[in-house]
């Protein structure tokens, strides 16, 4: 039966009926800025840049480009006075390749016109790829980043890359001879023949060790598992349980996921369409867009997170007469219903869980193998290898380097000063490393403390290949000569292991003898598809062994609820990592739930902002609070955000910037030293010393969420549950009738032209709204589609974001509901729910 007490809102002001939103509410395009509101007209700041030098403010440069694009990326290149018979000016070409940002991977399609790459498409013969992220649309821009170095450097001074290849040599050398210690420090490498130069390179230089960590880490999920990621088929799943996994945005390979979730939410009227879809239950702390799009959603505070997964395991247990597991029980609403409908899907079921413990997913291993999960919507041999990072590892890395131990250091690509919760100690350390090297495509955080910094080209410049899952390869390609002085970091360490340092030629010999039957034909056809997939692996049914009664007994001593606040870190949907952090584009790009850009916040329940006195952001305003923990502090505004536990604070990473560039340099705040430690792996929650207080400082969020009210009209938001779909395939849907002379008329009655009548929508656009996450990558393709302008932080904040996509956000909830902790949607309009 449908839920008639529900009430949709898109905001605290709303719900609370803020006089100053009530005053405005027939007032579509809000209030005319005020002067003040324009001076400086800074894209980021509002200091002194005047809005239409966006480029030269943001960084981009196009001079660079031109040069670059006559300049093909084969090895014979044809004068521009003679036409290419394959190239028309305004007729674009297609290359298919693949983009990879540490483990985030996606084939992709890349459209370029007259050489130069302007836009990503889904790569249609990738079985792996079905949907591209905002962040793989706006690499596209990352590549013409004007902050980006131009070449090589030896202390920070411009260098010629034969000088600098031949300083590095010797000093490899040298600690060769002495026995001394090196390291290449990476996050994943998802290439195996990337893999192989590493090998290569440690023949040479045989105490050297290659240390691999991700910014945000599944280290405790691939330790559960016997040592590898296990490759997930929501699609084949009935019931969907996810603890803290936001598998819809940023876990693990989250658009692969996606289009399997929504594979089992699709409904049709049709004869013979599908009238069943997946029931998905979400428990998390934060309001996350899975969390959004879940048909029950309940939240807990991290210090929780363990004892619900126990808390879970002993309810299936129970049902299924398995014997109990021995830790404190924790209430969570709809957790009992989520474990019957678990055990009515059994073998087809799935739980998931985002914590980074290795106890907490011993315990998800051991719920799954209660419902015979594994060889069906979880399979060990078919593994995935979007995570390969070891925090251990890492962790006994910068031990070593703070202990002097350590006497050259590789960083491939990879920024751990800045994205590492021991950073600083990093930081510090280095001077102590005689030897050390960034191969970052900018002086960032981690580059700029190097001696050498050997700029990476981008991919959109290089050769590479990937393989995401066990047996499923793909290429990359160059779509455009270096813009700069650049060079892949496969051809420097080629290089300085004494080898051939053409890596093209490297990549295709080791396709041929390794994986391709047919030789120069098969090469061929494989670089024109950008895919390999031979015969798939085969299915396994195997579990991995977990010792249950050790994990729970660890669980215990370590998940203590308690009343006081406590810290959430969590990585945003659009922003990620904070690796394309000075990407306008991804800047602003509005947040799927909060709908804010430029910058980070400190988010926190409404229930939690009454009791501390906090007042509620009225639109754009709101308050800077400083947050405190264990002594670390930062300040930033302040967000209220519905649906997160009470007595939680939570702060995304992917901010807090101090060497990427102008568009990323100084937005938001760092939040990374904030992570701590929990069995032995970074635990991306803190429940130490948490405070917060106001500042008494007002500051302004960039948000787009009330920028255009919807001026009282009724029925904006149409919802209905699955039991109601299926007696009525119009349930829940509201059907206009306009007041005329005549009575009352359809709309689709009316029209100007006298005798034509509109028998269906007068759009073209038709969006299953079932099945769309609001992930928002569509508006960072259409930016990259329409030339779409960046606008800054200030003009966003003035009403004047020129996006030509806005995806709204409604919350809906019961009327009686206050704290609003346990809210089950929050999501566009037109949902269908399995809810019943």
């Amino acid at each position: 039966m449908e839920n008639t007490t529900k009430r949709y809102w898109r905001g605290i002001e709303e719900l609370t009926n803020d006089a100053d939103f009530v005053k405005n509410i027939h007032n579509e395009f809000g209030s005319k800025p005020s002067e003040n509101d324009y001076k400086g007209e800074s894209l980021v700041d509002g200091t002194s840049t005047h809005r239409r030098d966006f480029l030269k403010v943001l960084g981009f440069g196009v001079a660079a480009v031109s040069l670059a694009a006559c300049e093909a990326p084969v090895k014979n290149t044809i004068p521009y006075l003679n036409k290419p018979e394959d190239v028309e000016p305004t007729i674009a070409s297609w290359y298919a390749s693949t983009f990879t940002d540490g483990g985030d991977y996606a084939s992709v399609l890349v459209k370029t016109r007259e050489g130069r790459p302007i836009k990503l498409e889904v790569n249609p013969s990738s079985s792996l790829t079905k949907g591209l992220s905002a962040r793989v649309h706006a690499s596209v821009l990352s590549l013409y980043d004007n902050e980006k170095l131009k070449g090589a450097q030896v202390s920070g001074k411009a260098s010629d890359w034969a000088s600098a290849d031949k300083a590095i040599i010797a000093e490899l050398g040298r600690i060769a001879a002495q026995g001394g210690q090196i390291r290449i420090v990476s996050n994943t490498i998802l290439s195996p023949t990337t893999k192989k130069v590493i090998a290569d390179f440690i023949t040479k230089y045989p105490t050297t060790k290659h240390v691999t960590y991700d910014a945000n880490s599944a280290s405790g999920l691939i330790q559960a598992n016997g040592g590898v990621l296990p490759s997930f088929d929501f699609s084949k799943a009935k019931t969907i349980v996810s603890i803290g996994a936001d598998f819809l945005g940023t876990w693990l390979g989250s658009d692969d996921y996606a289009a399997q979730w929504a594979k089992g939410r699709r409904v049709s009227s049709a004869k013979g369409g599908n009238k069943e879809m997946s029931r998905h239950y979400q428990f998390e702390t934060i309001m996350s867009m899975t969390g959004g799009n879940a048909d029950y959603r309940s939240a807990y505070k991290p210090s929780q997170e363990g004892l619900v997964v126990t808390s879970l395991y002993n309810a299936v247990a129970h049902k299924l007469g398995a014997a109990p597991v021995s830790a404190p029980s924790v209430k969570i609403d709809h957790l009992d219903k989520a474990a019957a409908d678990l055990v009515a899907s059994k073998g087809a079921a799935l739980v998931v869980s985002g914590s980074n413990d290795p106890e907490v997913q011993k315990v998800v291993v051991a719920i799954n193998a209660l419902l015979g999960s594994y060889g069906v919507t979880i399979d060990l041999a078919a593994s995935t290898n979007y995570r390969q990072g070891n925090d251990a590892e890492m962790a006994s890395f910068i031990s070593e380097a703070k202990a002097g131990q350590i006497a050259g250091v590789i960083f491939y690509n990879a920024n751990p000063v800045y994205n590492h919760p021991l950073g600083a100690e990093l930081a510090e350390a280095l001077p102590k490393v005689a030897l050390s090297i960034s191969t970052n495509d900018r002086a960032d955080e981690t580059g700029s403390l190097c001696k050498y910094n050997t700029p990476d080209s981008h991919y959109l410049e290089s050769w590479n290949d990937a393989e995401p899952k066990k047996g499923y390869y793909s290429l990359t390609q160059p779509t455009i000569s270096t813009i700069f002085k650049t060079r892949q970091t496969q051809s420097s360490l080629l290089v300085w292991a004494g080898l051939n340092g053409d890596y093209a030629s490297y990549l295709e010999s080791n396709w041929k003898t390794n994986l391709l039957k047919g030789g120069k034909l098969a090469w061929s056809n494989a670089l024109h598809d950008g895919v390999f997939e031979p015969a798939g692996i085969a299915s396994s049914s195997a579990v991995p062994a977990v010792d249950l009664a050790d994990a729970s007994a660890k669980i215990a001593a370590a998940y203590k609820p308690s009343d006081k606040l406590e810290l959430a870190i969590y990585e945003k949907v659009i922003m990620g990592t904070g690796s394309q952090a000075n990407n306008p584009w991804l800047q602003e790009c509005p947040e799927p739930i909060s709908k804010a850009c430029w910058d980070n916040y400190a988010t926190v329940s409404l229930a939690t902002a009454k009791k501390l006195n906090f007042e509620g952001e009225v639109e754009l305003d709101t308050q800077e609070v400083e947050v405190s923990v264990n002594g670390k502090s930062v300040k930033l505004p302040l967000l209220i955000q519905p649906g997160q536990a009470n007595d939680t604070i939570a702060i995304a990473i992917g901010y807090g910037r101090t060497a990427a560039g102008k568009s990323a340099n100084g937005v938001g705040v760092n939040a990374y030293p904030f992570i701590t430690k929990v069995n032995n792996t970074l635990a991306f929650f803190n429940t130490g010393d948490v405070q917060i207080k106001l500042t008494g400082k007002d500051r302004k969020l960039a948000r787009t969420q009330t920028h255009n009210t919807v001026m009282a009209r009724e029925a904006v938001v149409q919802e209905t549950v699955l039991a109601e779909y299926q007696k009525n395939v119009l349930a829940g849907r509201f059907r206009p009738e306009i007041t005329t002379a005549e009575g009352k008329k359809s709309a689709m009655d009316i029209s100007i032209w006298n005798g034509h009548k509109y028998n269906n929508h007068a759009w073209g656009m038709v969006i299953d709204l079932n099945t769309c996450t609001g992930c928002s990558s569509c508006i960072v393709s259409c930016s990259a589609e329409n030339n779409v302008a960046v606008v800054g932080r200030q003009e966003v904040v003035n009403r004047r974001e020129m996006h030509w996509m806005r995806i709204d956000r409604y919350y809906s909830s019961d009327a009686s509901v206050d704290d609003l902790k346990g809210l089950e949607h929050a999501s566009e309009i037109l949902k269908l729910s399995s809810s019943q």
